[in-house]
Protein backbone atom coordinates (compact mmCIF):
# COMPACT_ATOMS: atom_id res chain seq x y z
CA UNK A 1 0.00 0.00 0.00
CA UNK A 2 1.22 3.46 -0.58
CA UNK A 3 0.42 6.84 -0.71
CA UNK A 4 -0.51 8.44 -5.01
CA UNK A 5 -1.82 11.86 -4.15
CA UNK A 6 -2.33 14.18 -1.23
CA UNK A 7 -4.86 17.20 -0.97
CA UNK A 8 -4.74 19.81 1.71
CA UNK A 9 -7.18 22.83 1.91
CA UNK A 10 -6.56 25.14 4.93
CA UNK A 11 -4.29 22.55 7.15
CA UNK A 12 -1.96 24.26 9.47
CA UNK A 13 0.07 26.66 7.13
CA UNK A 14 -1.65 25.38 3.66
CA UNK A 15 -4.46 27.27 2.22
CA UNK A 16 -4.09 24.48 -0.70
CA UNK A 17 -1.71 22.10 -1.89
CA UNK A 18 -2.21 19.03 -4.14
CA UNK A 19 1.02 16.41 -4.34
CA UNK A 20 1.61 13.49 -6.13
CA UNK A 21 4.26 11.21 -4.67
CA UNK A 22 7.07 7.72 -5.46
CA UNK A 23 5.56 4.87 -4.22
CA UNK A 24 9.37 4.73 -2.79
CA UNK A 25 10.92 7.75 -0.88
CA UNK A 26 9.75 11.63 -0.64
CA UNK A 27 11.70 14.35 0.77
CA UNK A 28 10.43 17.23 2.10
CA UNK A 29 13.41 19.98 2.06
CA UNK A 30 13.37 23.62 3.95
CA UNK A 31 14.04 25.37 6.64
CA UNK A 32 12.43 25.13 9.88
CA UNK A 33 8.61 26.27 10.61
CA UNK A 34 8.42 26.22 6.49
CA UNK A 35 5.71 23.90 7.09
CA UNK A 36 7.52 20.03 6.01
CA UNK A 37 5.97 18.62 9.52
CA UNK A 38 2.48 19.81 8.50
CA UNK A 39 2.79 17.73 5.27
CA UNK A 40 3.67 14.65 7.60
CA UNK A 41 0.88 14.92 9.86
CA UNK A 42 -1.72 15.33 7.10
CA UNK A 43 -0.59 11.98 6.21
CA UNK A 44 -0.74 10.75 10.14
CA UNK A 45 -4.24 12.20 10.20
CA UNK A 46 -5.01 9.61 7.43
CA UNK A 47 -4.15 6.76 9.04
CA UNK A 48 -5.11 8.23 12.81
CA UNK A 49 -8.42 10.43 12.46
CA UNK A 50 -5.89 12.87 14.64
CA UNK A 51 -3.02 14.93 14.33
CA UNK A 52 0.57 13.46 15.92
CA UNK A 53 1.09 16.99 17.77
CA UNK A 54 -1.77 18.32 18.16
CA UNK A 55 -5.07 16.61 20.13
CA UNK A 56 -7.33 19.60 19.42
CA UNK A 57 -8.40 19.26 15.62
CA UNK A 58 -9.97 22.72 15.21
CA UNK A 59 -6.17 24.36 15.89
CA UNK A 60 -5.37 22.39 12.99
CA UNK A 61 -7.31 24.72 10.22
CA UNK A 62 -5.75 27.91 8.83
CA UNK A 63 -6.27 30.82 10.67
CA UNK A 64 -9.28 32.56 9.67
CA UNK A 65 -10.72 29.20 7.69
CA UNK A 66 -14.34 28.03 8.50
CA UNK A 67 -12.50 24.46 8.03
CA UNK A 68 -9.51 22.06 7.02
CA UNK A 69 -9.85 19.05 4.51
CA UNK A 70 -7.14 16.18 3.97
CA UNK A 71 -7.55 14.17 1.21
CA UNK A 72 -5.49 10.57 0.53
CA UNK A 73 -5.78 8.52 -2.55
CA UNK A 74 -4.00 4.88 -1.88
CA UNK A 75 -3.38 1.86 -4.05
CA UNK A 76 -4.08 -0.43 -1.87
CA UNK A 77 -2.58 -4.10 -1.75
CA UNK A 78 -5.86 -5.66 -3.91
CA UNK A 79 -4.89 -3.24 -6.79
CA UNK A 80 -7.38 -0.41 -6.52
CA UNK A 81 -7.14 2.73 -5.24
CA UNK A 82 -9.06 4.05 -1.89
CA UNK A 83 -9.70 7.61 -1.25
CA UNK A 84 -9.30 8.47 2.27
CA UNK A 85 -10.81 11.61 3.47
CA UNK A 86 -10.62 13.77 6.64
CA UNK A 87 -12.76 17.35 6.79
CA UNK A 88 -13.34 19.53 10.32
CA UNK A 89 -15.48 22.46 10.63
CA UNK A 90 -15.43 24.93 13.06
CA UNK A 91 -17.79 24.06 15.99
CA UNK A 92 -18.77 20.67 13.75
CA UNK A 93 -18.11 17.08 14.28
CA UNK A 94 -15.11 15.83 12.67
CA UNK A 95 -16.52 13.90 9.36
CA UNK A 96 -13.89 10.37 7.92
CA UNK A 97 -14.88 8.87 4.91
CA UNK A 98 -13.57 6.10 2.90
CA UNK A 99 -14.76 6.28 -0.68
CA UNK A 100 -17.19 8.76 0.04
CA UNK A 101 -18.54 6.28 2.96
CA UNK A 102 -18.07 8.29 6.19
CA UNK A 103 -17.38 6.00 9.24
CA UNK A 104 -20.00 5.81 11.96
CA UNK A 105 -16.84 5.02 14.38
CA UNK A 106 -13.13 6.71 13.88
CA UNK A 107 -12.02 3.18 15.55
CA UNK A 108 -13.50 0.99 12.34
CA UNK A 109 -10.99 3.06 10.22
CA UNK A 110 -7.49 2.61 12.85
CA UNK A 111 -5.01 -0.37 11.26
CA UNK A 112 -6.56 -0.02 7.74
CA UNK A 113 -3.55 2.34 6.72
CA UNK A 114 -0.74 1.43 8.54
CA UNK A 115 1.55 3.53 9.63
CA UNK A 116 4.87 4.47 11.58
CA UNK A 117 5.96 7.78 12.78
CA UNK A 118 9.79 8.87 13.88
CA UNK A 119 9.96 11.97 15.09
CA UNK A 120 12.27 14.09 17.78
CA UNK A 121 9.27 14.18 19.75
CA UNK A 122 9.59 10.47 20.65
CA UNK A 123 12.14 11.16 23.01
CA UNK A 124 9.30 11.90 25.19
CA UNK A 125 8.58 8.30 25.07
CA UNK A 126 11.86 8.24 27.48
CA UNK A 127 10.98 11.62 29.52
CA UNK A 128 7.63 11.86 30.12
CA UNK A 129 5.41 9.71 32.62
CA UNK A 130 3.87 6.69 32.32
CA UNK A 131 1.05 7.76 30.06
CA UNK A 132 2.82 8.45 27.01
CA UNK A 133 4.29 4.91 27.14
CA UNK A 134 1.20 3.36 27.77
CA UNK A 135 -0.69 5.40 25.10
CA UNK A 136 2.09 4.07 22.91
CA UNK A 137 1.64 0.17 23.01
CA UNK A 138 -1.41 0.65 22.72
CA UNK A 139 -1.63 2.50 19.79
CA UNK A 140 1.06 -0.17 18.07
CA UNK A 141 -1.60 -3.04 18.84
CA UNK A 142 -4.14 -1.19 18.18
CA UNK A 143 -3.23 -1.26 14.71
CA UNK A 144 -3.28 -5.06 13.70
CA UNK A 145 -5.84 -5.97 16.59
CA UNK A 146 -9.01 -4.76 16.93
CA UNK A 147 -10.04 -6.75 19.48
CA UNK A 148 -7.65 -5.37 21.50
CA UNK A 149 -8.23 -1.64 20.66
CA UNK A 150 -12.52 -2.62 21.66
CA UNK A 151 -11.20 -3.89 25.07
CA UNK A 152 -9.28 -0.61 25.53
CA UNK A 153 -12.38 1.27 24.59
CA UNK A 154 -14.86 -0.65 26.42
CA UNK A 155 -12.20 -0.79 29.66
CA UNK A 156 -11.94 3.16 29.49
CA UNK A 157 -15.58 3.15 28.94
CA UNK A 158 -16.01 0.79 32.57
CA UNK A 159 -13.18 2.42 34.40
CA UNK A 160 -15.26 5.79 33.61
CA UNK A 161 -18.55 4.54 35.36
CA UNK A 162 -16.28 3.07 37.98
CA UNK A 163 -14.64 6.08 39.09
CA UNK A 164 -18.14 7.94 38.96
CA UNK A 165 -19.87 5.12 41.10
CA UNK A 166 -17.01 5.89 43.98
CA UNK A 167 -17.39 9.68 44.11
CA UNK A 168 -21.02 9.09 44.13
CA UNK A 169 -20.87 7.08 47.27
CA UNK A 170 -18.31 9.58 48.65
CA UNK A 171 -20.60 12.91 48.15
CA UNK A 172 -23.77 10.70 49.51
CA UNK A 173 -22.34 9.02 52.67
CA UNK A 174 -22.97 5.68 51.84
CA UNK A 175 -21.53 2.14 50.33
CA UNK A 176 -22.99 -0.04 48.32
CA UNK A 177 -20.68 -2.84 47.74
CA UNK A 178 -23.26 -5.36 44.97
CA UNK A 179 -23.49 -2.35 42.67
CA UNK A 180 -19.27 -1.84 42.98
CA UNK A 181 -18.94 -5.67 42.23
CA UNK A 182 -20.81 -5.22 38.95
CA UNK A 183 -18.16 -2.95 37.53
CA UNK A 184 -15.15 -4.85 39.13
CA UNK A 185 -16.36 -8.26 37.32
CA UNK A 186 -16.47 -5.75 33.65
CA UNK A 187 -12.94 -3.91 34.61
CA UNK A 188 -11.32 -7.66 35.28
CA UNK A 189 -12.36 -9.12 32.75
CA UNK A 190 -11.41 -6.85 30.20
CA UNK A 191 -8.08 -5.70 32.58
CA UNK A 192 -6.84 -9.62 32.03
CA UNK A 193 -7.31 -9.45 28.47
CA UNK A 194 -5.52 -6.47 27.51
CA UNK A 195 -2.71 -7.73 30.18
CA UNK A 196 -2.14 -10.70 28.38
CA UNK A 197 -2.17 -9.00 24.82
CA UNK A 198 0.81 -6.75 26.04
CA UNK A 199 2.87 -9.05 27.46
CA UNK A 200 2.49 -11.30 24.11
CA UNK A 201 3.43 -8.41 22.08
CA UNK A 202 6.44 -7.56 24.39
CA UNK A 203 7.53 -11.05 24.49
CA UNK A 204 8.28 -10.99 20.40
CA UNK A 205 8.78 -7.00 19.92
CA UNK A 206 11.82 -7.14 22.43
CA UNK A 207 14.08 -9.09 20.39
CA UNK A 208 13.58 -7.09 17.46
CA UNK A 209 13.91 -3.92 19.10
CA UNK A 210 17.47 -5.13 20.42
CA UNK A 211 18.33 -6.12 16.97
CA UNK A 212 17.54 -2.83 15.46
CA UNK A 213 19.25 -1.07 18.48
CA UNK A 214 22.63 -2.67 17.18
CA UNK A 215 22.09 -2.03 13.72
CA UNK A 216 22.10 1.49 14.61
CA UNK A 217 24.41 2.18 17.76
CA UNK A 218 27.34 -0.31 16.50
CA UNK A 219 27.54 -0.98 20.24
CA UNK A 220 27.19 -3.59 22.41
CA UNK A 221 24.93 -2.75 24.87
CA UNK A 222 21.68 -4.92 25.83
CA UNK A 223 18.37 -2.94 25.57
CA UNK A 224 15.30 -4.06 26.35
CA UNK A 225 11.54 -3.12 27.13
CA UNK A 226 10.15 -4.08 30.36
CA UNK A 227 6.91 -4.27 31.72
CA UNK A 228 5.84 -2.91 34.79
CA UNK A 229 2.25 -4.07 36.28
CA UNK A 230 0.51 -4.46 39.39
CA UNK A 231 -1.09 -7.32 37.39
CA UNK A 232 2.42 -9.36 37.68
CA UNK A 233 2.24 -9.18 41.45
CA UNK A 234 -1.26 -10.57 41.74
CA UNK A 235 -4.32 -11.34 39.97
CA UNK A 236 -6.33 -7.90 39.28
CA UNK A 237 -9.50 -9.29 41.31
CA UNK A 238 -6.85 -9.20 44.12
CA UNK A 239 -5.89 -5.88 43.93
CA UNK A 240 -8.74 -4.32 43.25
CA UNK A 241 -10.41 -6.29 46.57
CA UNK A 242 -7.03 -5.04 48.21
CA UNK A 243 -7.55 -1.08 47.11
CA UNK A 244 -10.73 -0.97 47.99
CA UNK A 245 -10.25 1.27 50.99
CA UNK A 246 -8.15 3.67 49.28
CA UNK A 247 -10.23 4.30 46.34
CA UNK A 248 -12.90 5.27 48.38
CA UNK A 249 -11.20 7.36 49.95
CA UNK A 250 -9.67 9.30 46.81
CA UNK A 251 -12.51 8.51 44.92
CA UNK A 252 -11.06 7.14 41.43
CA UNK A 253 -9.85 3.29 40.79
CA UNK A 254 -5.86 3.43 42.01
CA UNK A 255 -5.11 -0.45 40.47
CA UNK A 256 -4.96 -1.66 36.93
CA UNK A 257 -3.64 -2.31 33.47
CA UNK A 258 -4.09 1.83 33.20
CA UNK A 259 -1.34 2.32 35.72
CA UNK A 260 1.24 0.34 34.12
CA UNK A 261 4.64 1.69 32.55
CA UNK A 262 6.94 0.41 30.28
CA UNK A 263 10.69 0.38 31.46
CA UNK A 264 13.50 1.43 28.80
CA UNK A 265 16.72 -0.12 29.77
CA UNK A 266 20.06 -0.45 28.78
CA UNK A 267 22.50 -3.21 29.94
CA UNK A 268 19.81 -3.44 33.09
CA UNK A 269 20.06 0.66 33.72
CA UNK A 270 17.53 3.27 33.27
CA UNK A 271 18.57 4.74 29.41
CA UNK A 272 17.10 8.06 30.83
CA UNK A 273 19.00 8.24 33.86
CA UNK A 274 22.23 6.31 32.35
CA UNK A 275 22.04 6.69 28.39
CA UNK A 276 24.15 9.41 26.21
CA UNK A 277 21.80 11.71 23.85
CA UNK A 278 23.28 9.95 21.02
CA UNK A 279 21.77 6.74 22.87
CA UNK A 280 18.51 7.63 23.72
CA UNK A 281 18.09 9.10 19.69
CA UNK A 282 18.93 5.29 18.82
CA UNK A 283 17.11 4.01 21.52
CA UNK A 284 13.64 5.06 20.76
CA UNK A 285 14.56 5.11 16.61
CA UNK A 286 14.55 1.93 17.30
CA UNK A 287 11.89 1.09 19.02
CA UNK A 288 10.04 2.80 15.88
CA UNK A 289 12.20 0.57 13.35
CA UNK A 290 11.06 -2.52 15.29
CA UNK A 291 7.05 -1.53 15.35
CA UNK A 292 7.38 -1.05 11.23
CA UNK A 293 8.79 -4.44 11.26
CA UNK A 294 6.35 -5.96 13.65
CA UNK A 295 3.44 -4.48 12.24
CA UNK A 296 4.76 -5.62 8.23
CA UNK A 297 5.37 -8.63 9.57
CA UNK A 298 1.86 -9.26 11.08
CA UNK A 299 -0.22 -7.75 9.08
CA UNK A 300 1.93 -9.13 5.56
CA UNK A 301 2.47 -5.81 4.09
CA UNK A 302 4.79 -3.30 4.19
CA UNK A 303 3.73 0.27 6.69
CA UNK A 304 4.38 3.86 5.51
CA UNK A 305 7.24 5.04 7.30
CA UNK A 306 7.23 8.54 8.13
CA UNK A 307 10.65 9.92 9.09
CA UNK A 308 10.51 13.54 10.56
CA UNK A 309 13.93 15.83 10.81
CA UNK A 310 15.24 12.63 12.56
CA UNK A 311 18.73 13.38 11.26
CA UNK A 312 19.38 16.74 13.52
CA UNK A 313 22.56 15.63 15.58
CA UNK A 314 23.56 12.13 13.79
CA UNK A 315 26.65 12.33 12.06
CA UNK A 316 26.70 11.73 8.14
CA UNK A 317 27.84 7.96 8.48
CA UNK A 318 24.11 7.46 10.47
CA UNK A 319 22.41 9.27 8.33
CA UNK A 320 23.10 7.13 4.95
CA UNK A 321 23.09 3.91 7.10
CA UNK A 322 19.68 4.76 7.85
CA UNK A 323 18.59 5.98 4.40
CA UNK A 324 19.79 2.55 3.15
CA UNK A 325 17.72 0.53 5.66
CA UNK A 326 14.77 1.98 4.67
CA UNK A 327 15.61 1.73 0.99
CA UNK A 328 15.57 -2.15 1.19
CA UNK A 329 13.34 -3.73 0.55
CA UNK A 330 11.58 -4.76 3.93
CA UNK A 331 10.14 -1.21 3.49
CA UNK A 332 7.70 0.23 1.01
CA UNK A 333 6.79 4.21 0.80
CA UNK A 334 8.34 6.53 2.91
CA UNK A 335 8.48 10.03 3.68
CA UNK A 336 11.48 12.55 4.94
CA UNK A 337 12.26 15.95 6.39
CA UNK A 338 14.92 17.73 6.51
CA UNK A 339 16.70 21.00 6.58
CA UNK A 340 19.84 20.30 4.43
CA UNK A 341 18.98 19.96 0.97
CA UNK A 342 22.36 18.82 0.30
CA UNK A 343 22.78 16.34 2.22
CA UNK A 344 19.30 14.82 0.95
CA UNK A 345 21.64 15.07 -2.83
CA UNK A 346 24.26 13.58 -1.05
CA UNK A 347 22.37 10.61 0.14
CA UNK A 348 20.77 9.93 -3.09
CA UNK A 349 23.94 10.10 -5.01
CA UNK A 350 25.24 7.00 -3.18
CA UNK A 351 21.93 5.19 -3.16
CA UNK A 352 19.92 4.43 -6.41
CA UNK A 353 16.01 4.46 -5.58
CA UNK A 354 13.36 6.21 -7.20
CA UNK A 355 12.65 9.34 -5.07
CA UNK A 356 11.01 12.96 -5.12
CA UNK A 357 12.29 15.45 -3.58
CA UNK A 358 10.03 18.45 -2.58
CA UNK A 359 10.86 22.19 -2.10
CA UNK A 360 8.66 23.48 1.10
CA UNK A 361 9.33 27.23 1.95
CA UNK A 362 6.09 29.06 3.77
CA UNK A 363 3.34 26.95 3.23
CA UNK A 364 4.17 26.59 -0.37
CA UNK A 365 5.44 23.05 -2.33
CA UNK A 366 8.04 22.82 -5.25
CA UNK A 367 8.97 19.48 -6.92
CA UNK A 368 11.94 20.10 -9.35
CA UNK A 369 11.24 24.06 -9.10
CA UNK A 370 8.04 23.88 -10.26
CA UNK A 371 5.23 24.84 -7.61
CA UNK A 372 2.74 22.76 -6.84
CA UNK A 373 -1.08 23.74 -5.97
Amino acid sequence: MYLQKLTLSNFKNYSEAKLSFSDKINCFVGDNGSGKTNILDAIYYLSFCKSYFNSIDTQNILHEADFFAVHGVYHNQKNTDDKISCIQKRGKKKKFSCNKEDYKRLADHIGKIPLVMISPYDRDLINDGSDARRKYIDGVISQFDKVYLNNLIDYNKVLLQRNTLLKSFYERGYFDQTSLEVWNEKLVLLGDQLFKTRIAFLTEFNPLFNEYYQYLSGGNELVEIVYESQMNLMPFADLLNQALEKDRILKYTTVGIHKDDLLFRMDGYPVKKFGSQGQQKSFVIAIKLAQFEYTRRIRSFKPILLLDDIFDKLDDKRVQQIVKLVSENNFGQVFITDTQKKRIADIFARIEIDHKVFEVESGAVKSGGIPLS
